[in-house]
């Protein structure tokens, strides 16, 4: 309902005249009926049911923690991690949500043909870490050149807002103290630890949540050339086209010359809406013309991509070649996509999915990603903006470090007040997160192998985690700094 300030214009206009013309009209009317008497005329419009309930702000997290610890260790760890697993070369994977256990059932869930699965669903509980506190490293023989990470899948449900790291190094002993410790004036008796100052962590945004810190960007050596590739299907709805729309035109906005974008859509056919050009809003108009109808020839579209990239007009060998490819369904054919894409692989093109909606076919999307990583999933529109920078950030400029240095500074200055952590990196400030987003952190520490005699027996106790508070009429988000 629209809601307008001040008296309609018309009725200002009416003069005594015209009511008093209009009463009398009535009155003929009723005494023509010949009706000895007469109700009043009467009318009602309401506006029943009205609820005001306040909303929800959730946090919910997974997590996959590993160790490298050195080769033949597995029975030593398993007396602490009784579901350790020996990955090889000396690392170990010590714990993670969903359990070993649970994997099947997680993966039909997530992965199951026709599923968009919720990560804030009320099913999803049983899976996730939700209000759980436990620890992720338990570690009681750790030495020079040992090694651990701890990627944390981070959930918010239902409202946007802003997530903040927090912990703090609770334990720093020197415990048992062996003879060879010793500092320049003399025997170390301070009963202060050495570890937390010899330990190195990072923290960084693990973009594509696959433990692995990646700082260079696909085109940040080289010229970019990235194809963005739209299903404009009929099975796409309204807002979702509009929410597409905003993403794939933000994502335009973080391109620089000489990078160079192209616009693709396809339904039952594939249409080169933008060729590979620089202009950058010549490609965001041809995004805005997109509507939907038709079916979902997939192949298509992916070919017609392969072709711009590798011999269009504009196309420039040796670039970095890119597909970002979104649907919100299953191709026309599989077989003729998992062609398609293999093609575009095998010419060097980089392939990103991103599986939008309920209706698509997740496990399709992410067979035809070049990595498993590269495959994206929006359960709702909402959630596109966050996908497309999370890629940006990926192809441009690789991942982008948190914080690097001691446990000792990391814990006790970086997270001394919290950290606010920026939901879109490809935007200036510190931006929210969207609700019924996630977002992946990676965590490492290592005991570099130089580390003297000074940490024996020493050991650390931390906490970290995550909070979220909303971003509706929130300027100052926890008063704290950003990160």
């Amino acid at each position: 309902m629209t809601q307008q300030n001040g008296r309609n214009p018309e009725l200002l206009n009416l003069s005594r005249r015209r009511v008093l013309a209009g009463l009398g009209a009535v009155g003929i009317a009723s005494a023509g009926a010949g009706i000895g008497t007469s109700a009043l005329f009467s009318d009602e419009e309401s506006f029943t049911d009205n609820l005001l309930q306040a909303g929800t702000l959730d946090l919910k997290l997974d997590y996959k923690a590993t160790y490298l610890g050195g080769p033949g260790r597995l029975a030593d760890i398993q007396e602490t991690y009784p579901d350790a697993e020996d990955l090889g070369d000396g690392v170990y994977l010590l714990g993670q949500a969903p359990t070993p256990e649970q994997e099947e059932q997680w993966e039909d869930l997530v992965q199951g043909e026709g599923r968009a699965f919720d990560f804030c669903s009320p099913e999803a509980d049983q899976f996730l870490v939700n209000g759980d506190d436990i620890p992720v490293f338990t570690l009681d023989d750790v030495k020079p050149g040992d090694y651990g990470e701890v990627t944390i899948s981070i959930h918010i449900c239902d409202n946007p807002g802003y997530l903040r790291m927090i912990g703090e190094l609770s334990e720093n002993l020197e415990n048992g103290q062996t003879e060879p410790e010793l500092v320049a004036e003399g025997e170390d008796t301070d009963g202060v630890g050495e570890l937390a100052d010899a330990i190195q962590v990072r923290a960084w945004y693990d973009e594509d949540c696959d433990n692995v810190y990646e700082p260079t960007g696909t085109g940040e050596q080289q010229e970019l050339e990235v194809a963005l590739v739209s299903d404009t299907s009929g099975s796409i709805t309204t807002s979702e086209l509009a929410q597409l729309k905003t993403a794939a035109k933000d994502f335009v906005d973080n391109l620089s010359v000489p990078d160079e974008a192209a616009a693709i859509s396809f339904a039952s056919s594939a249409s080169l809406d933008q060729e590979l050009t620089t202009n950058y809003q010549a490609v965001k108009d041809a995004i805005d013309t997109y509507t939907d109808s038709g079916s979902t020839n997939m192949s298509a579209g992916i070919s017609t991509a392969e072709t711009e990239l590798i011999s269009g007009t504009n196309a420039t060998p040796g670039a970095s070649k890119v597909i970002i490819l979104l649907s919100d369904g299953s191709p026309d054919s599989t077989s003729a996509a998992t062609s398609a894409a293999n093609s575009a692989k095998g010419a060097g093109i980089r392939i990103f999915t991103i599986a939008l909606g309920s209706g698509a076919n997740e496990t399709f999307l992410e067979s035809i990603a070049t990595t498993p990583a590269d495959a994206f999933v929006a359960p709702d529109g909402a959630d596109l903006d966050t996908i497309y920078a999370a890629i940006a950030q990926i192809v441009l400029g690789g991942e982008q470090e948190i914080f690097s240095g001691s446990m000792f500074d990391f814990f006790n200055t970086f997270l001394a007040d919290g950290a606010v952590l920026d939901g879109n990196r490809q935007e200036d400030g510190v931006q929210p997160y969207p609700g019924a987003t996630t977002q992946c952190i990676g965590f490492e520490w290592e005991l570099p192998l130089e580390t003297g005699n000074e940490v024996q027996s020493d050991s650390v106790m931390f906490d970290l985690g995550f909070e979220v508070e909303q971003s509706r009429h929130n300027e100052n988000p926890f008063n704290a700094t950003s990160a």
